[in-house]
C-alpha cells in the first residue's frame, strides 16, 4: 500500500483556520520526506492480510484523504458515498420501521421520492411541511424521529431557521438531518448549528466541475455522532454504497479551488439577481441572498420558460448544478418535482463566467417572452 495511513492525520492542526486555507491543506500526505504533495489515487480491490483495510468495500486511502478534507470542512466526521442519493438513502436509513419523518415540502426531488416510497411501503410516516415556517415545522415535530432539513430548499431557496428547528428535534428525541448541498459549508456549517448528520451531493460544488457522481454524510464530533457514523459506514458497507477512488479522487482535486468557484459564483448571482429584479419578462425574482443559484418565474407558463431555456447560448440548458458552467432548466419538466413548484419556474445554476456575458445571453433570451416581443 502507498505510505498515506487511512487514519493519519497530517501534522497540521485545523482548528482556527479559515475555510479557504482548510481546502488547501487538509487531506494532505503526512510531511515526512519525500512523500508526494497529493494524496494518491489508489486503484486496488483488496490488499495484504494483517493491515487496517483488507478489501476496498471497507476502506481506501484515496477515500480518507478526501473524508479529512470534507471533516475538516464542516466541523465533523465524513463519510464518502457513490452518489448522493446514496448518502441521502443511508442518512435516512437511520430511521427505525414505523417512524415519524419530518421533511421539507419543497426539497431535492430524489429526497422526495425515497421518503414517498418509505411512506408507501408503510415503514415511514412522512409529514411535510413548509420549512421557512418555523412555528409549523415544530408543531409538526411532536412525536417525531426524524428531521430532515434543506436550507435553502431546492428549488424554492426557502430559508430555515435551523439553530432553532434542530434544538426543537433534540427536544422531542429526533435525529436533526440537513442537506448542506446548496449552501456548502462555506455559507453555513450545520453541524455547529446543532445538526447530528450533514448531508452532501459532492456532485455538485464540492468536485464542481460536472464530471463525477458522489456523494457524502458527515457526523458531528459527539458520543451521538459517533454512534450515526458508525451506522452509516456499516450502511455504505453492507449495502455497497461505495465510492470509485478515482471519482474520489478528482472530488479532491475539485474541492481546492471551491472557495475561488464559490466566491465568483455566489458574486455573480448576486448582480443577477440584483439585475432582474423588475424585468418585464419575470414576474417574481427567487434569491436568498446568498449562494449561487437564483430561481426565476417567467411570464408565459411553462411555454415561456421553456422557450427561454431553449435561447441562451452561453447559459447551458441541463439539469444539476454547483459546476463552473452556468446552467439553466424548468424543474417542473421532470415528473418527479413537486406539484407546488411554479410551472413556469427556471433554476439557474450560476457559474464562474464573464457577468457581463451571462447578463446578455439571459437578458436576449428573456426578451422572448417580455411584453413587447
Amino acid at each position: 500500500m502507498s505510505n498515506y495511513a487511512y487514519a493519519e492525520r497530517v501534522d497540521l492542526n485545523h482548528e482556527g483556520l479559515a475555510p479557504a486555507s482548510i481546502l488547501v491543506s487538509a487531506g494532505r500526505q503526512p510531511r515526512v520526506p519525500g512523500a508526494g504533495l497529493n494524496a494518491p489515487l489508489e486503484l486496488s480491490s483488496t490488499y495484504i492480510a494483517d493491515g487496517t483495510v483488507n478489501y476496498a468495500r471497507a476502506g481506501n486511502p484515496t477515500w480518507t484523504a478526501f473524508e479529512e478534507l470534507l471533516g475538516a470542512l464542516e466541523g465533523g466526521s465524513a463519510l464518502v458515498f457513490s452518489s448522493g442519493m446514496a448518502a441521502i438513502a443511508a442518512a435516512l436509513s437511520l430511521a427505525s420501521e414505523g417512524s415519524v419523518i419530518v421533511a421539507p415540502t419543497h426539497a431535492y426531488s430524489g429526497t422526495g421520492l425515497i421518503l414517498e416510497s418509505l411512506q408507501k411501503a408503510g415503514r415511514a410516516i412522512v409529514r411535510r411541511v413548509d420549512i421557512s415556517n418555523a412555528a409549523t415545522v415544530i408543531a409538526a415535530l411532536e412525536g417525531a424521529d426524524l428531521l430532515w432539513a434543506e436550507s435553502p430548499t431546492n428549488p424554492m431557496l426557502e430559508v430555515a431557521d435551523l439553530p432553532r428547528l434542530f434544538d426543537a428535534a433534540h427536544a422531542v428525541g429526533a435525529i436533526a438531518l440537513c442537506d448542506n448541498t446548496f449552501a456548502t459549508p462555506l455559507v453555513q456549517q450545520p453541524l455547529s448549528m446543532g445538526a447530528d448528520v450533514v448531508v452532501h451531493s459532492v456532485t455538485k460544488y464540492l468536485a464542481g466541475h460536472s464530471d463525477v457522481v458522489l456523494g457524502a454524510t458527515v457526523t458531528a464530533d459527539t458520543d451521538k455522532g459517533r454512534e450515526l457514523q458508525d451506522a452509516l459506514a456499516q450502511h455504505r458497507l453492507i449495502h455497497g454504497a461505495i465510492a470509485g477512488p478515482m471519482e474520489t479522487w478528482l472530488a479532491l482535486r475539485g474541492m481546492r479551488t471551491m472557495h475561488l468557484r464559490v466566491e465568483r459564483s455566489s458574486a455573480n448571482a448576486a448582480e443577477l439577481a440584483d439585475r432582474l429584479q423588475g424585468h418585464p419578462g419575470i414576474e417574481r425574482v427567487r434569491y436568498p441572498g446568498f449562494g449561487s443559484i437564483i430561481a426565476i418565474d417567467v411570464r408565459g407558463g411553462s411555454a415561456g420558460a421553456e422557450i427561454v431555456a431553449a435561447q441562451v447560448r452561453l447559459w447551458t440548458h441541463a439539469t444539476s448544478l454547483g459546476g463552473v458552467e452556468s446552467l439553466i432548466e424548468r424543474r417542473r419538466r421532470h415528473r418527479s418535482e413537486a406539484s407546488t413548484v411554479p410551472d413556469n419556474l427556471l433554476r439557474l445554476s450560476v457559474g464562474v463566467e464573464d457577468i457581463e456575458d451571462l447578463w446578455r445571453d439571459l437578458a436576449a433570451a428573456l426578451t422572448h417572452v417580455s411584453p413587447s416581443h
